[in-house]
């Protein structure tokens, strides 16, 4: 029985990889022996950023990274992007839904927009790249999406994030069943607190009230996150489809 997880010859699409978790799979996956896709919105410093990533990639093994530009909300441009990837790579194995924003706000005082913006991105957008990513996808392949505690828990002033991570959540659920035919399987993953820049951004008082409710004692990593993504795309989890893997350090607030 072999349980090392080699995925040499297979192409997986991380969407958002340009930072943050995103490219902590992406890194992931390529030391795994995969083919990288780095998917980035094309705002701010996102392309250099996937750029930067995709040559550390390519440098350490040659014309094994690619970047392309897609604003996950708008379905013409995730479609363009699959078809992108048709032609560059022939097909897709592994689609890992973790573009995401936040606009947190109470419900009372959150704008329309706000709501819009992110069940467009966080919700809408995992929708336009699975649907899509289906018609390119091979046979046994693997969707891995990002939930969140926060369809869990319900924190104050995440009524839109909350709501898109649910969403995701039941969305795996659903598609579990209808890619089944081909071989596929789909997964949520719901994180608590990870180290990331944002979470940087959290006061100290409040890192010590959301301490209190994770037995581990700490948050989680980038790589700890990426870890279960891989196990959720290998052969390991062969029998693993429709779930919802929460990582959260036991968090049970």
């Amino acid at each position: 029985m072999n349980t090392s997880i080699a995925l040499d010859g297979k192409i997986a699409l991380v969407t958002g990889a340009s930072q943050g978790i995103g490219a902590q799979v992406a890194r992931t996956f390529h030391v795994a022996g995969a083919h990288i896709v780095l998917n980035h919105p094309g705002i701010g410093t996102t392309a250099a950023d996937a750029q930067r990533i995709a040559d550390e990639l390519n440098a350490l093994r040659s014309g094994s990274a690619d970047v392309i530009a897609a604003d996950v909300a708008d379905a013409e441009q995730v479609q363009a992007m699959m078809r992108e990837v048709k032609a560059l790579r022939g097909g897709l194995d592994f689609l890992i839904n973790n573009a995401a924003i936040i606009k947190d706000r109470t419900i009372a005082k959150m704008g329309l927009d706000e709501w819009d913006a992110v069940i467009g991105v966080n919700l809408s957008g995992v929708f336009h790249c699975c649907k899509f990513a289906l018609e390119i996808m091979r046979d046994h392949g693997a969707i891995v999406s990002f939930g969140s505690i926060a369809a869990i828990q319900g924190f104050f002033g995440q009524a839109n994030y909350a709501s898109a991570k649910a969403g995701v959540q039941a969305m795996m659920r659903v598609l579990s069943r209808e890619a089944a035919r081909k071989n596929i399987r789909a997964n949520a993953i719901a994180p608590g607190v990870i180290e990331t820049s944002m979470a940087a951004t959290i006061p100290e008082n409040v890192r010590a009230e959301m301490m209190k409710n994770i037995p581990l004692g700490r948050f989680g990593t980038t790589q700890e996150v990426a870890n279960v993504v891989l196990f959720l795309c290998s052969p390991l989890a062969s029998y693993v489809t429709g779930q919802t893997i929460e990582i959260n350090g036991g968090w049970r607030g």
